[in-house]
């Protein structure tokens, strides 16, 4: 559901780019036939319910004036109906004789009224009919003559009437009344076409506020008659106020016409207007394709042959044809086409050229834009920066080459070699890329002037040989300390030695002969390090496979670093079950790993302290190990310890110069060429613990 009401704008307004000239077409006709005749009919229709609506309303105000006139002819019905009754000579014999008990069986039978009665003055005679107030009705008759309107006290039901003198001693008069009444009102809707409703004027003085209040009183306000739409109740409403002849309000004629009866027709005229704007805009649509299909083709064929022009096909010409403006188009593109395949083969032959000039150097090289983003960019650079040349294309070359903030700035925002190009002509800037996955690497990067908007800019790599520079210096620098501590030390016991050759007591000999030996096993053990390194890196190391006893490799290593613990006074301690397997390996590697390990506990172990070797088995691999009291690697140095170069740093200060860090690394290397692994760690006692895992020989 969410996804149709995000579609809903497309639909009802679709992509000018993805709609053909056809659709457009045609959907012109059609808004234009909607518009002209949605307006057509709406306007029309507009009219005819303003002429249903003045035509209603003269229809129930034409029923109102009938009806009132229809009042005023009973009225004068009902006085000729009085004369006749009293032109009776019945009647009037009875009258004349004064035999009043025999007047009412004549006058039930003539009378054609509600009620009838023969008065004496204000005194009822003879009477007949439903009870009706005399007394107000010969007031009524007396103020307004022989043709009255009256509203009786007791019910809400105005009557008129009118009276005929009778004659006799006293005279006596003969009145004829009709009720305005609920039978009346049916009678008036039958004659004028509308409902009819009779209402006391009494009723409207004390009734509430409704929809028709505003009605009656303009009817009242008028004086004739009034006529409004009741939308509330669906109906055209008149009304005529009903006047005695003393100007009194008697009752008000109330005719209605359901809105329905009206509306019918025009809602039928506005059906008809509407189907024939369908019907006019159905042929707009057919008119319109067949239009868009004679205007459209040749326009569709141009925009075919300009697309295959887009792609890069220049083999097919462009077709002429269709009306003045449209050939002169495609005369036009034809040129276009004929130019374009010339300057295409220009621009192949020199782009050729150029890429294989690129391609060909060695150095990376890249191009920028005014606002230095990258717009080409040649293999070795996509190499170097570890990009390829759509990823790289489009972007700003900062972010790509992404060079390595001095003082909490990036280059590119205080000493690009791009902008000072541009004021210098040309511009070199040695810069640390972060870039690539091989970061961070060292380039210098050259720059040259801009030319067409376009600024070119050479990468030379340097890190592998800044950083075999950085390695050079840091081996030389740590050779030279290394060779010349023990050197010195030698040194001064060898004086020491001539000075008192004939005079130091045999001890001090002893002492002076120890120090040259220890100097002598350090600088061994430094050049033996160094020569297996460089056997290591130079992939020489091999390793001669034997039956080799773990016992004899810990006392072979022993008897080489047992001058250094003694000169520390360190004692080892060797723990190593009988029974262990033997393992399957090169034992003067395997003894050097264990000489390397024991100079490292013992270079890093306090002095005094107890160094500890150990072996038990684990399954199908032995398992040996070298504790020391020391402090151990840093953390943070743990995983990079058994790297090549890697200086040692503890806890505690060193209680020797570093060395050249080559130790460990020859370590691993030796291990890992055996199958097996070396790791560091602390024991549950707060010792430092190198273990190594080597596999077991297989018996035979």
């Amino acid at each position: 559901m969410l996804e149709s009401l995000k579609r809903l704008p497309q639909l009802l307004w679709p992509d000018p780019e993805r709609t053909s000239l056809v659709w457009w077409l045609i959907a012109i006709h059609l808004v234009i036939v909607l518009l002209v005749g949605g307006g057509i009919t709406w306007s029309a229709s507009g009219m005819l319910h303003d002429l249903a609506d003045e035509q209603g309303k003269a229809r129930v105000q034409l029923a109102a004036t009938i009806a009132r006139e229809d009042l005023r002819r009973l009225g004068e019905d009902a006085l000729a109906s009085a004369r006749a009754l009293a032109d009776r000579p019945t009647l009037e014999r009875l009258a004349a004789d004064g035999e009043r008990d025999a007047l009412p069986p004549v006058l039930a039978r003539w009378c054609d009224a509600d009620a009838c009665a023969v008065l004496d003055d204000k005194t009822v005679v003879a009477v007949t009919g439903p009870p009706v107030d005399w007394p107000q009705v010969i007031t009524a008759s007396a103020e307004q003559g022989q043709t009255f309107m009256a509203l009786p006290a007791f019910e809400r039901v105005p009557m008129l009437g009118a009276w005929a003198p009778l004659g006799g001693a006293p005279p006596l008069r003969v009145y004829v009344v009709r009720r305005l009444d609920a039978r009346l009102a049916a009678s008036l809707t039958r004659q004028v076409g509308a409902e009819v409703q009779l209402m006391d004027y009494r009723q409207y003085t004390s009734a509430a506020v409704n929809a028709f209040t505003p009605l009656y009183s303009a009817a009242l306000a008028n004086g004739h008659s009034a006529a409004q739409r009741i939308s509330s109740q669906d109906v055209y409403a008149a009304c005529a106020p009903v006047f005695a002849s003393s100007g009194e309000a008697i009752a008000l004629i109330e005719t209605l016409l359901p809105v329905s009866a009206v509306d019918n027709s025009t809602q039928h005229l506005v059906r008809r207007l509407l189907l024939t704007a369908l019907l006019l805009a159905a042929l707009a649509v057919l008119a319109g394709a067949l239009l868009a299909q004679w205007v459209a083709a040749p326009v569709r064929a141009l925009t075919e042959a300009a697309a295959r022009l887009g792609a890069g096909d220049f083999s097919a010409s462009i077709p002429a044809s269709g009306v003045a403006e449209v050939g002169v188009l495609a005369r036009t593109m034809e040129d276009m086409r004929r130019n374009l395949i010339d300057l295409t083969g220009t621009l192949r032959q020199r782009e050729g050229e150029a890429r294989a000039v690129l391609g060909g150097i060695v150095e990376g090289v890249y191009a920028v834009d005014r606002n230095r983003v990258i717009r080409y960019l040649n293999p070795q650079a996509a190499r170097l920066l570890g990009v390829t040349s759509g990823e790289a294309v489009g972007r700003f070359c900062g972010d790509v080459l992404r060079p390595r903030e001095a003082d909490g700035h990036r280059p590119c925002e205080t000493h690009c070699p791009i902008l000072q190009a541009r004021a210098a002509g040309s511009a070199k800037s040695v810069e640390h890329l972060d870039a690539g996955p091989a970061a961070p690497r060292t380039t210098v990067i050259t720059s040259a002037a801009p030319v067409d908007g376009l600024q070119v800019q050479v990468m030379r790599d340097e890190t592998e040989l800044e950083a075999v520079r950085r390695a050079r210096d840091s081996v030389l620098a740590n050779i030279s300390h290394e060779f010349r501590t023990p050197l010195a030390a030698q040194l001064a016991s060898i004086e020491l030695l001539l000075a008192g050759l004939d005079t130091l007591p045999p001890e001090r000999l002893k002492e002076l002969v120890t120090s040259l030996e220890r100097g002598t096993l350090r600088l061994t053990r430094l050049i033996d390090n160094l020569l297996e390194s460089v056997r290591i890196e130079s992939g020489q190391l091999a390793i001669r496979r034997q039956s080799v006893a773990l016992a004899e490799v810990v006392d072979d290593a022993r008897g080489l670093i047992d001058p250094l613990l003694v000169q520390r006074r360190q004692r080892l301690e060797v723990e190593i079950p009988d029974d262990l397997p033997l393992v399957s390996g090169d034992k003067p590697r395997l003894t050097q790993v264990l000489v390397n390990l024991l100079a490292n506990a013992n270079k890093f172990a306090p002095e005094g302290s107890v160094v500890r070797v150990g072996a038990a088995v684990h399954g199908s691999q032995v398992q040996a190990w070298v504790e020391d009291e020391g402090p151990g690697p840093a953390a943070t140095d743990s995983e990079a310890l058994f790297a090549r170069f890697r200086r040692g740093g503890g806890t505690e200060p060193e209680p020797e110069p570093a060395g050249l860090g080559l130790g460990l690394s020859i370590v691993k290397s030796i291990v890992d060429r055996h199958q097996g692994t070396v790791s560091a760690g602390r024991t549950a006692e707060g010792r430092t613990r190198f273990t190594l895992i080597l596999p077991a020989e297989v018996p035979a």
